[in-house]
């Protein structure tokens, strides 16, 4: 398979294989290397796409609070442009997650080939292979079994340096990108080490709501860290959920509202979770800000409505919540979670 991986770049187009192909690949729970094919993916069976870039390596919640940093089994898998989960299968979580696909469910093919469709039949055989829950209480995804699909061991710098060069080789990443995404997260390590490391902490015992009521296409302006300071508890976190102080990068900024995130699948429990007065912000990724090349994975990061205001006048703009804005156009601090 990594063989396979050296002749894909960022921009190549790939077809996605068919229901029985790809069928044939997954074991008894619908998984290939740990990896779930998952139900949402089957409408993409025989459609042509294009790479966006090679999942060098991922971060997750291991368990509430604890995020790691580990290497995909076989080191074979890629994203998609534009292709983010919209939690049909799943009860409606709005993570927005990009799909991970193992190259054994692809092939190469050009920008001009036709695309063969899928009869109904095949489909459903797909489908009933694949599973959206492990227990009644426990959804089945991509997110929930990223430590079985990785690597149980912290992946070494040598390794770290070549999944950048892959990057870089493979066109995911420009090379002044690349500089910041390497220097930037060393000097905040040095920093750290030196000094400590900063938390945007605040006073509270209870912290506010804050509804604004946002809607997607709706322009905000991210609040200073100084105000959103007021609205955390000693533990830096607003209702459960962190702000961390990498966002003042964000600071200041307009951006648009892409989505509400009322509810989401944790990674660690498998748990739906509900979240009130909460907006995911276009083209604002976490950017793992102590991750020498950056997350590949571009989750979105989470902003509750009393860290934003509107911009007053602005009109509200459509749209699209299939991820078509991936172009490592990442900004802010750390995925942020509940």
């Amino acid at each position: 398979m990594s063989r396979v991986s050296l002749y894909l770049k960022a921009g190549d187009w790939v077809e996605v294989k068919s229901p029985l192909e790809i069928a044939e690949t997954l074991d008894a729970n619908g998984t290939l290397d740990g990896l779930p094919f998952m139900p949402e993916m089957v409408r993409y069976c025989g459609h042509r796409l294009r790479v966006l870039r090679w999942a060098e390596k991922t971060c997750f919640e291991e368990s509430p609070y604890n995020y790691v940093l580990r290497e995909l089994r076989e080191d074979d898998v890629v994203f998609l442009e534009g292709l983010r989960c919209d939690g049909a299968d799943h009860d409606g979580c709005q993570r927005l997650c990009l799909y991970f696909w193992k190259i054994a469910w692809l092939r190469k093919t050009e920008a001009g080939h036709p695309e063969p469709g899928a009869d109904s039949t095949s489909l459903q055989v797909l489908r009933a292979r694949l599973r959206t829950k492990a227990t009644p209480d426990r959804y089945f995804c991509q997110s929930t079994e990223m430590a079985r699909a990785t690597l149980p061991q912290r992946i070494d710098k040598r390794r770290i340096i070549l999944k950048c060069w892959r990057d870089l080789s493979t066109g995911a990443v420009g090379i002044r990108k690349m500089f910041r995404m390497v220097v930037m997260p060393v000097a905040r390590k040095i920093r750290d080490a030196l000094f400590g490391r900063p938390w945007l902490l605040g006073t509270l015992t209870k912290t506010p709501v804050g509804t604004l009521g946002l809607q997607p296409g709706e322009l905000v302006e991210v609040l200073s860290l100084e105000e959103m300071r007021k609205t955390l508890d000693r533990k830096g976190r607003n209702r459960g959920l962190i702000c961390d102080i990498e966002l003042g990068e964000t600071s200041g900024k307009h951006y648009r509202v892409l989505t509400r995130l009322d509810r989401f699948i944790s990674d660690s429990t498998g748990e739906m979770k509900r979240m009130e007065a909460t907006v995911i912000l276009n083209g604002v990724h976490c950017l793992c800000s102590r991750v020498v090349g950056g997350c590949s994975r571009l989750d979105y990061s989470y902003y509750r409505e009393v860290w934003l205001k509107r911009v007053e006048g602005a009109e509200s703009v459509p749209t699209e919540t299939s991820g078509n804005d991936e172009r490592l156009r990442a900004t802010g601090g750390c995925r942020h979670h509940v």
